[in-house]
């Protein structure tokens, strides 16, 4: 069969399998399964083992359990007083005891004549408790000859267990895969080469797919549920090498780009001593060394710059746009909020108008949505006339209107908060520009193979001299006195503190009124006497910045605050924090609050005050925050307590949806995906050989939205 009769076989409507017609058909598309294809890629969620059968006396409730028992009796019964609600009731008995089954949704007819009294039957199902007697509601229930039985598909086995389909019994969804797997998974297309699947042994797509929808009775459980079996693992595989591979295709082409701008990398470490007063970190030299090569390469760069927080990354950034402005180009540098373009553009302001080596400084200018009327116009014409340097801004820098005059290097901030289409039309302000995008904190290795596999990627793992690691101290709420004790010290020895509040919900209101009627009292309170400030979300920008000016130069003692004090604010006389409801917070969140304090010569407190720890999740984060201050530590427990999709935020942060694979689960298959990806495309750059011809066309269907690579080979 070739291509073309095997692609029009697995593109057979899930409606002409049998059992399944027109009506089940939607209950399929509402779970994306359309055709053959489609349902031979929908995998078992978990596994059920049948293989041990109990008798009735040891069930409990609670409990998934498979028995056999002999038919009593069976009736159908009025739920309630009304005529038009019943339910079908069958009692079943062995040796040992009874139990009953009972069905909500039911065909009266086919259930009449389904069982007769003293036959043996064969059940699996899950116990559960009615009025303080065990029953089982909807459980699968199959004839057996005698009761020592074992026939039926769905007995004495591993049973796959399906997600959920609606409106359709789980015995059916089984029934329709096993008649699809049986049928078609022979037709499925095998994309590995024969050379690599016999390199790393692993098995045929068929078998692979066989196996993982129908475990053999001999399987072995704990394998099939922790998906480690050869044949689950040979799937993740192919999933991760297609996306790698096109990763790798999309930074191959990158690359095949001539650079418009390069840079001579020039004493960058003797600029920066007269930049910023302090001799950069060993960590920062040898990033700022990978920049400069990059910018001096014939291709752009395309460079992640990782880096925990304190560890100067905005330090580097400013340095490479300096490399850029030596070369006669400008650097645009894209933030996701307007309140931390603010905050780069007044830190970065600080020190980059200074003379060096005899040379003026950078012009820096800030465009955001508030830059507006004249000010705005007279921006975009000095941005037009090559007269800034360094355009700091948000969004706003996207608009049509922002034209530069030779656009060098492009830096985005906190990139998974950007689509890639955004980042793409800020490439477009120049001829091939560099690209240097940063992370707020550090993100696991395994997401960034996956959202930056493109990429080239450096790492800031070195704080600098003198930052003493903060104290961190978990509370529970009726301990917080005690934190708001010590900031009392604090503030009264000259230090200054933050009091941060949640978003509670979705709702400024919320955010506003918590933090408001906080401040209140902690003003009338805890901190009488005290200057506070209070900053949240509903604030206009002009507010938040004479707040947060007010602070920095100490005319507030206490900031009051919700999580917009995040990122970015940076008061060297801050000392302590106490976070409320730290439980409601993500790993990265709290750790990038708590980089807020400690950034001076004195060492710095961290209060994690909770109010609610019902959540075993909840108490890890917080026993994780209490034991290290290691950003790549923390970005990893992160992850493998959220998952990957919850951690950025799947729809925003671009990070591609896999069916089978998990970056925590799989993280030694995507390691490996990746080097066998590169070492691909380094043989066969284009996948024009023929044994490569299955993968490029298994890359278009799988990722080839995700990677904007329709237009490869």
């Amino acid at each position: 069969m070739d291509a073309d009769d095997t692609r029009a076989v697995l593109n057979t409507s899930i409606q002409y399998i049998k059992g399944v017609g027109p009506r089940r058909a939607e209950s399929f598309a509402s779970r994306g399964i359309r055709t053959v294809a489609d349902a031979l890629l929908f995998l078992p969620r978990t596994y059920e083992d049948r293989r041990r059968v109990a008798t009735i006396a040891t069930l409990e409730i609670g409990q998934r359990v498979s028995f056999r028992a002999r038919v009593e009796d069976f009736a159908v019964r009025r739920i309630g007083r009304s005529p038009r609600r019943q339910m079908f009731e069958l009692l079943l008995g062995d040796d040992t005891g009874r139990i009953t089954c009972r069905w909500f949704h039911f065909n009266q007819a086919s259930f009449a004549n389904r069982f007769r009294r003293g036959e043996w039957v064969r059940v699996a199902g899950k116990v559960s408790n009615y009025r303080g007697r065990r029953v089982l509601i909807h459980p699968d229930v199959e004839k057996v000859l005698t009761s020592a039985d074992d026939a039926g598909e769905d007995f004495a086995a591993v049973v796959p267990v399906y997600p959920e389909i609606e409106g359709i019994y789980p015995k059916v969804v089984r029934r329709v895969m096993r008649r699809v797997v049986g049928n078609y998974s022979a037709h499925y297309p095998e994309r590995l080469p024969a050379q690599m699947r016999q390199r790393l042994r692993l098995p045929g797509v068929d078998e692979s797919l066989r196996l993982v929808h129908f475990p053999p009775r001999q399987a072995d459980l704990a394998a099939y549920q922790q998906w480690r079996t050869p044949q689950q693992r040979r799937l993740v595989f192919e999933e991760f090498l297609l996306l790698q591979l096109g990763l790798a295709l999309r930074r191959r082409r990158w690359k095949s780009n001539p650079a418009e701008v390069r840079a001579a990398p020039g004493e960058l470490h003797r600029l920066a001593r007269e930049m910023f007063g302090f001799e950069l970190t060993g960590a920062q030299k040898r990033v700022l060394a990978e920049i400069a090569g990059d910018m001096a390469a014939a291709q752009p760069m395309n460079r992640l710059l990782q880096g925990d927080v304190g560890s100067g990354k905005t330090a580097v950034a400013l340095l490479a746009a300096l490399l850029a402005r030596q070369a006669g180009a400008q650097t645009a540098l894209m933030a996701p909020t307007e309140i931390l373009a603010e905050q780069h553009f007044a830190k970065l302001g600080r020190v980059a108008s200074r003379r060096l080596a005899g040379q003026p400084g950078l012009r820096l200018e800030l465009l955001t949505s508030s830059v507006k009327g004249a000010r705005r116009e007279q921006v975009l014409a000095a941005v037009a006339a090559g007269q800034v340097d360094l355009l700091v801004g948000t969004h706003a820098l996207l608009q049509q209107r922002v034209q530069f005059a030779r656009l060098g290097l492009c830096i985005i901030d906190e990139q998974h908060r950007f689509g890639v289409m955004q980042r793409a039309r800020l490439r477009q302000k120049g001829k091939q520009p560099h690209v240097l995008v940063m992370t707020a904190t550090p993100i696991p290795r395994t997401m960034a193979m996956t959202l930056y596999g493109d990429l080239d990627v450096s790492v800031l793992d070195e704080l600098p001299p003198g930052r003493v690691p903060i104290r961190t101290v978990v509370l529970r709420g009726n301990q917080a006195s005690q934190a708001y004790r010590q900031v009392r010290r604090e503030v009264e020895d000259g230090g200054q503190a933050y009091v941060v509040y949640p978003l509670v919900q979705e709702s400024e209101k919320i955010d506003l009124r918590d933090a408001s009627s906080m401040f209140e009292r902690l003003r009338q309170g805890a901190f009488s006497g005290l200057s506070l400030g209070l900053l949240h979300g509903r604030m206009d920008a002009d507010e938040k910045e004479q707040v947060m000016k007010r602070f920095a130069r100490g005319q507030l003692q206490i900031l009051v605050a919700t999580t917009v004090i995040e990122v970015g604010i940076d008061v060297p006389r801050a000392t302590v924090m106490v976070v409320e409801h730290a439980e409601r917070f993500g790993l990265s969140q709290l750790h990038q609050l708590r980089g807020r304090v400690g950034r001076g010569r004195r060492p710095g407190s961290c209060f994690l005050v909770a109010h609610n720890l019902a959540s075993e999740d909840a108490r890890r984060r917080l026993q994780v925050m209490a034991r290290t201050s290691d950003g790549f530590e923390i970005a990893e427990a992160d992850l493998a307590i959220r998952g990957p999709g919850e951690f950025l935020g799947t729809r925003q942060s671009g990070l591609p949806v896999f069916a089978f694979g998990d970056l925590v689960r799989d993280a030694d298959l995507l390691q490996l995906a990746r080097d066998e990806a590169r070492t691909l495309v380094e043989a066969d750059p284009e996948l024009k050989r023929p044994q490569h011809a299955a993968l490029l066309e298994g890359l278009r269907q799988r990722w080839a939205g995700a990677l904007a690579l329709a237009e490869v080979g």
